[in-house]
């Protein structure tokens, strides 16, 4: 669609939040001090925030715990009100219009399931129909759909406290699903999640995204997630946006290091490529922070496998965190 012609499906305008938390001091007359006359630390979650989402995107809402993405979150969704600013998803004020807004989205916390834990996950599914009110013939078609390509045939008459937690993630994504919603915010979907499990993930996120056209508003602390699915990304630090820009921007001008860990058959004594940094040593591992921008990996990978018996290599990305610090003393300087 051109860039013209696409429609704004969120739009958050001078956003704040703020939180007044009581504190208590220290030492037993503090403490009776406090309880007499409370003291509130001021606390600006969200500071004067704006920007806007299109239809079918599949946006990067990142940061690092405290900065405020997930505050801003409770608020897109009408879970928390804002303290100044205004915000609209899909026509709606989710501070006034919560329950409508609420059939069109779907949300999926990492760490917060929605699928009953004791009972299979299309007991679910059938629960969540009833909820939104559902056509039943239309509901089951929608259902098939969601099963075959989530691949989730066989997991759905097993009780969920039974199901791995990759298999668990699927079901929770085709439960947010269950409506048709036109926005799903993903808030961590791959955490505690191994390799295969966060590929198979990412493969369901970017199908909903390509093939359903379902506009993704995704948080995640894995630099791969980002990498991998999106093309825009917000980092949001200290309650304020730092960068909103493409991706691609993102890689090429911050991230600039990968870490690979090689394991040997046979003990390493003497590691000396001198294009990378030992992080980690091992009898039998090592992990090496390589400036990708300077050395390439297979140069890495060309002079283990010439002088050592590879039996596994790693690659992984830095640290969100590491990358948006960067970025923030960047701007402070």
């Amino acid at each position: 669609m051109p860039k013209y012609m696409q429609k704004t499906v969120i739009e958050i305008k001078s956003l704040c939040k703020d939180f007044e938390i009581k504190q208590k001091s220290s030492g037993f007359f503090g403490g009776l001090s406090s309880a007499l006359r409370p003291h509130h630390k001021h606390i600006k979650a969200v500071d004067n925030v704006s920007f806007s989402v299109n239809e079918g995107e599949l946006l990067a809402f990142i940061g690092p715990n405290g900065a405020g993405k997930s505050t801003t979150i409770k608020m897109l969704t009408g879970i928390l009100f804002p303290s100044a600013g205004s915000i609209n998803v899909l026509g709606f004020d989710p501070t006034k219009e919560r329950q409508k807004l609420a059939y069109h989205i779907g949300s999926v916390f990492g760490q917060k399931p929605q699928l009953w834990y004791h009972l299979p996950a299309i007991d679910t599914y059938n629960l969540l129909a009833r909820i939104y009110e559902l056509d039943q013939s239309e509901y089951k078609i929608h259902l098939a759909f969601l099963i075959e390509a989530f691949e989730i045939g066989d997991l759905l008459n097993t009780p969920v406290r039974k199901l791995s937690l990759g298999q668990r993630m699927r079901c929770e994504i085709a439960a947010s699903l269950i409506h048709k919603p036109k926005i799903i915010f993903l808030d961590e979907p791959t955490i505690g999640l191994d390799v295969v499990a966060k590929q198979h993930i990412r493969e369901v996120i970017k199908y909903l995204n390509e093939k359903e056209k379902v506009t993704i508003f995704l948080t995640s602390h894995d630099a791969g997630d980002i990498e991998s699915l999106t093309k825009r990304t917000i980092i949001i630090n200290f309650g304020q946006i730092i960068f909103d820009g493409a991706t691609e921007a993102l890689k090429k001008n911050y991230i600039k290091s990968k870490i690979v860990e090689l394991v040997t058959e046979d003990p390493i004594e003497d590691f000396e490529f001198s294009g990378g940094k030992i992080i980690e040593k091992g009898k039998f591992n090592i992990k090496v922070e390589l400036d990708i921008s300077k050395n390439s990996i297979d140069k890495l990978l060309g002079f283990a496998v010439e002088n050592f018996d590879i039996k596994d290599i790693n690659i992984f990305d830095p640290p969100l965190e590491e990358i948006i610090a960067d970025i923030y003393r960047a701007q402070k300087v």
